[in-house]
């Protein structure tokens, strides 16, 4: 059957018009959603691992995303879009979302390797060192102070008692700092703690940037570190987070900044 000229003309334009249509999910007062949009939320659903991928997902952010269309339209009507801070967060939000994209790319080109993180591990486990140490201390503004309490301690005094009177949070808990790694503590203070035995205490003040310090050590242990598996995630996101800072400290030097 031969159509007619303006039936035929209906025709090819809806057969033009169909793929147009299928690019968008909904209108909304004249204005298209895109399904690719709605894809988008989707997958981004699916992968936080909250549902899977079905009609009634779709149907509920299909209809989150009209909520929304009718709110932002009324929202330009009444010109909160123009609003001097609302620009500005709107600018804040589009560089987020910008350098995420870039630096999630970056990441990609420039992957931690694993070589890199047995080294990292391997430092951490020299710092570390082969044993741990319980201790306390005291810490005090002047060495005569130190001496002083020193003094106390032969006459027979209390550590626990004496160190009431430390400078910093440990005084509340009779100056014990718990378990630490000799790595962790200031030169002087470390050299120190690890020369004491079982129950002794420092009888010569020890001098670091806090003050002055008279040190009791409790006990010590072999230290328990966690495997390279156990903390190879860690090790990983905390060297890309060094790569990352390392980019863009290189982007400032040959930034002008005025």
């Amino acid at each position: 059957m031969m159509l007619k000229p303006a039936r035929l003309l209906l025709a090819l334009i809806a057969v033009i018009a169909a793929p147009v249509f299928a690019q968008n999910a909904v209108t909304v007062n004249g204005k298209a959603i895109p399904a690719a949009r709605v894809d988008q939320m989707v997958k981004q659903v699916v992968a936080q691992g909250q549902q899977q991928d079905s009609p009634q997902l779709r149907e509920a952010i299909k209809k989150e995303l009209i909520g929304r269309e009718v709110l932002i339209q009324e929202a330009d009507k009444q010109g909160y879009g123009m609003r001097p801070e609302v620009k500005s967060q709107i600018e804040n939000t589009r560089q987020s979302v910008i350098i995420n994209a870039m630096l999630a790319d970056y990441v990609k080109k420039n992957p931690v390797k694993d070589a890199e993180i047995k080294a990292e591990y391997d430092k951490y486990k020299a710092a570390m060192g082969e044993k741990e140490y319980h201790s306390r201390h005291i810490l005090v503004g002047t060495e005569a102070e130190a001496k002083d309490i020193i003094a106390k301690l032969k006459a027979g005094g209390k550590f626990e008692e004496l160190a009431k009177v430390s400078k910093d949070g440990s005084a509340n808990n009779g100056g014990d700092l718990g378990w630490m790694a000799p790595g962790k503590l200031v030169k002087p203070f470390a050299d120190a703690m690890v020369a004491l035995k079982n129950g002794q205490y420092t009888e010569t003040p020890v001098k670091t940037e806090f003050g002055f310090h008279v040190i009791k050590m409790e006990e010590s242990r072999a230290t328990k570190l966690p495997s390279l598996e156990e903390v190879k995630g860690q090790i990983a996101e905390a060297m890309q987070q060094k790569k990352i800072a390392a980019f863009r400290d290189d982007l400032m030097k040959k930034a002008k900044i005025q």
